[in-house]
C-alpha cells in the first residue's frame, strides 16, 4: 500500500544518476545507495525524516528550499539525521561522495519523533 508515491519529488526519479539504487523498500524504511561525483548536483527533491550515512569523505553543499546553501565537510563513517525536507545537494569537493540514505516511512517517523520527545523530558 505504501510506495514511492508518498514522496513529493522522489529523488530516485528526479536525480536517477545520483540516486543509484533502492536497496530496500518496505512498509518501514527505504534504503538508497547514493553517489555524487565532483561538481554534480541533484535536482530539488523531498525526503521524509531520514539518516544519511557517508561511506566516503568530501564537501557537500546542501540547499533547503527557501534557505541559503550550507557547506558541510562530511567524513567517512559519519551519520547525519535530518527531519523531512525538500532540498538539493551538490558535491563541491574534488572526490566522489558515496553514502547510504535510510528514509523512515511517515508513520515510523512520527513514532520516532514521539520517542525523541519522551527522551527530551527525562
Amino acid at each position: 500500500m505504501l510506495s514511492t508515491s508518498l514522496y513529493a519529488q522522489d529523488p530516485t526519479k528526479v536525480s536517477s544518476t545520483i540516486y543509484k539504487k533502492v536497496v530496500l523498500d518496505n512498509e518501514k524504511v527505504r534504503v538508497i545507495d547514493v553517489e555524487y561525483a565532483p561538481g554534480v548536483a541533484s535536482a530539488y527533491h523531498s525526503h521524509p525524516a531520514h539518516v544519511a550515512y557517508f561511506l566516503t569523505s568530501g564537501k557537500m553543499e546542501m540547499t533547503t528550499k527557501g534557505e541559503k546553501p550550507v557547506v558541510m565537510d562530511v567524513k567517512a563513517g559519519q551519520a547525519v539525521y535530518m527531519p523531512a525536507v525538500t532540498h538539493m545537494g551538490k558535491n563541491v569537493g574534488t572526490t566522489t561522495i558515496k553514502l547510504v540514505i535510510v528514509e523512515l516511512k511517515p508513520q515510523h517517523a512520527k513514532m520516532a519523533k514521539t520517542e525523541d520527545a519522551k527522551m527530551d523530558k527525562k
